[in-house]
């Protein structure tokens, strides 16, 4: 506790003067928790001007720091407090954790094992481990953090559940399937683990299992978009047109909490660069002078490869945990959170370049978006997007169990050329990996209306 002292010869603030850091600590986590951030903010620089080096205000103003999309800031904070005290393994772990979602895996990884080495009965930074393991391909590694964790505290049904991640990356999915049923048992409203056996489920084979287990989740929540979504994806249901906007919102707010299934796991996702190499084909080098949507943006991986291009860059997003990634990853002038096809049919002519790297996989039938697509573009502007492959002959698209749809050559083209596009291509990418194989796909690109690329203007 610091010592009391005549006021006037104090020269910290007055209103850390008299302070009990233990005291305003507790009172600052109390706030920051319950969600009161600027209140938090101010009692932590409060806490630092009286004792700059306190380990755990520096610690947790980074955490406050990277809540705010200020993640260099964050890392500069909790490096600090480790300097202050390097045996602050939570300290440790919350770096790690800042590293792994700016995509810093190499970084990450240190830092979960600098907490372990301090600590190696740690279950999070166990858990965290894993992840980000996962991520960089080293899925035995994984398997074998996660494994540990469940040693640590055999009783939390997330842990079963990224294991059962792991399992399934590594092509074991009978022992992926008995993970998540163990994570059903310790936690029956566990939707992500209803999610993932239900696909394996089906993947293995065993259709009217994956049928029970969906209906299963629907009887424990009664309309469930994602479990009414999913029934009609394994052959369960009536198959809708397009997923339904409550399934994008909620599907996509989860993965936007639950790093390793929103980014980390999709280390081999190519989309957004084969987006971005169509569009180079025709817009030749970036100008700077282009009005630009992403539609579907995400958690804005498109944003670093559109924004040379752009004057005025766009996201548009179903998922509000979505954008806030996006808003906090930067690059966008705007970011709105709209479904998509409302969104451009309502902005007629307002952009040079629409792309989309994985959205429309979300959409059977591609009408309507498509015309709406059109319509947002000004003349000689240009559409680009990624969508899964078909080669089914006698339907052109289809939900597929994973719950996305694919579609025909034949498809895109005469959808394309009813809303009024030209000059299309269409060629074949693998756009990820799912269960250790290529996920075929299309990258396509079409121009509304014949005219060379270099006759775009910019516009105010």
């Amino acid at each position: 506790m610091i010592q009391d002292s005549p006021a006037s010869a104090d020269p910290r603030p007055a209103a850390t003067a008299h302070l009990d850091p233990s005291e305003k600590l507790s009172e600052a986590i109390e706030l920051h928790r319950t969600g009161s951030l600027e209140s938090a903010e101010a009692m932590y620089e409060c806490i630092l001007a009286a004792i700059p080096d306190q380990a755990d205000a520096l610690h947790f103003l980074g955490i406050l720091r990277h809540q705010q999309g200020r993640s260099e800031e964050a890392v500069a904070l909790m490096r600090r407090a480790l300097a202050a005290a390097p045996d602050y393994v939570d300290a440790w772990n919350n770096l790690g954790n800042v590293y792994k979602e700016t995509e810093r895996l190499e970084e990450a990884e240190w830092a979960y094992r600098e907490a372990l080495a301090r600590n190696d009965a740690y279950p999070p930074a166990w858990n965290n481990l894993g992840v980000v393991l996962g991520a960089r391909g080293a899925w035995q590694e994984a398997v074998e953090a996660h494994r540990r964790v469940l040693d640590l505290a055999p009783n939390i049904a997330d842990a079963y559940y990224n294991l059962a991640n792991a399992l399934r990356q590594l092509g074991d999915p009978d022992a992926a399937i008995a993970a998540c049923r163990r994570a059903l048992v310790l936690n029956p409203e566990h939707t992500r683990a209803y999610n993932l056996v239900g696909y394996m489920l089906y993947v293995v084979g065993r259709p009217q299992d994956a049928a029970a287990m969906l209906e299963d989740w629907l009887a424990m929540d009664p309309g469930n978009p994602i479990a009414t979504h999913m029934l009609a994806a394994t052959g369960g249901g009536s198959v809708p047109d397009r997923a339904a906007d409550d399934y994008v919102r909620r599907i996509f707010n989860q993965f936007a909490d639950s790093f390793d299934e929103q980014l980390l796991q999709r280390l081999d996702y190519h989309a957004p660069q084969l987006l971005a190499a169509s569009l180079a084909e025709v817009l030749g080098e970036p100008r700077g002078d282009l009005a630009v949507l992403d539609a579907g943006c995400g958690t804005g991986l498109c944003g670093p490869l559109l924004r040379p291009y752009a004057h005025r860059l766009t996201g548009v997003d179903l998922s509000r945990g979505m954008l806030e990634k996006a808003r906090t990853r930067g690059g966008y002038d705007e970011l709105c959170e709209h479904e998509l096809t409302d969104y451009l049919a309502a902005n007629e002519g307002a952009f040079d370049v629409v792309g989309s790297a994985d959205t429309l996989v979300y959409f059977g039938a591609l009408d309507e978006v498509a015309s709406a697509a059109r319509a947002a573009l000004r003349p000689r502007g240009w559409l680009a997007f990624t969508v899964e492959r078909s080669d089914d002959a006698d339907r052109p698209f289809r939900i597929n169990p994973h719950g996305r749809y694919s579609h025909t050559e034949d498809y895109l083209r005469t959808v394309l050329d009813a809303a009024g596009f030209s000059t299309v291509s269409i060629v074949p990418a693998a756009l990820r990996q799912e269960l250790s194989k290529p996920v075929d796909g299309w990258v396509v690109r079409a121009q509304a209306g014949p005219a060379r690329a270099d006759e775009l203007r910019p516009h105010a």
